[in-house]
């Protein structure tokens, strides 16, 4: 009988950690291993040198995207990316006040988190520019949910003491869906950005 040894994920695992962990503690370079599948759309489960780890796509990204909008705030760099069509959309009278109320006040905030919304009417905004992190998500869902904290906290509360409940509001939008089908190198990319993230273990909730 032959002694070839069969491809298997498991082989793989094993040669792949082998090749590219290069630290006394066997894993400790890749502590969560590698993606093995999708399940239901929402976990990712993964193979470390341990056994199994079971990881929430969502909320794990959400944390992720947390805590590069909280560095990039603090270091005063959230990138504008400005859309090639700005996104119309009705609004209601709070919405259209809010954003009227940041502008005449000559306050930075929308800047600051990498907004550009202007009034068209007394019942239309447009959405000009949205944080780079964030360009994939819904403009207009994100814009509504950005202007209700706004609305509610302030611009000068928003940014201080509601802060984190801001970003967490950012993060979600810029999170992967659940039902989203991903690639193995697309899961294997997520572990490796939860390796290197403070308190990527930690819902933001």
């Amino acid at each position: 009988s032959s002694t070839e040894q069969r491809y298997s994920p498991a082989n793989e695992l094993q040669a792949e950690l082998k090749n590219t962990t290069h630290t006394e503690s066997e894993g400790e370079s890749y502590p969560l291993g590698f993606a093995v599948a999708q399940i239901h759309g929402v976990y990712i489960l993964a193979q470390n040198v341990k056994g199994l780890v079971v990881i929430d796509m969502h909320a794990a990204h959400e944390r992720i995207m947390y805590e590069r909008l909280k560095q990039a705030l603090d270091n005063k760099t959230v990138a504008m990316q400005p859309l090639l069509l700005p996104v119309s959309f009705n609004a209601d009278r709070v919405e259209v006040a809010t954003v009227n109320d940041v502008l005449t006040s000559g306050s930075d905030t929308l800047k600051q988190l990498g907004f550009d919304i202007a009034v068209l009417s007394p019942a239309t905004l447009a959405v000009r520019a949205v944080p780079t992190m964030l360009q994939q998500a819904d403009a207009v869902a994100l814009a509504r949910d950005i202007l209700r904290e706004l609305s509610e906290y302030g611009a000068s509360r928003v940014l201080t003491d509601q802060r984190n409940t801001l970003l967490g509001t950012m993060a979600c939008h810029a999170a992967v869906r659940a039902n989203r089908s991903l690639t193995l190198p697309e899961m294997n990319a997520l572990l490796r950005d939860m390796e290197s993230t403070e308190r990527s273990g930690q819902c933001n909730h």
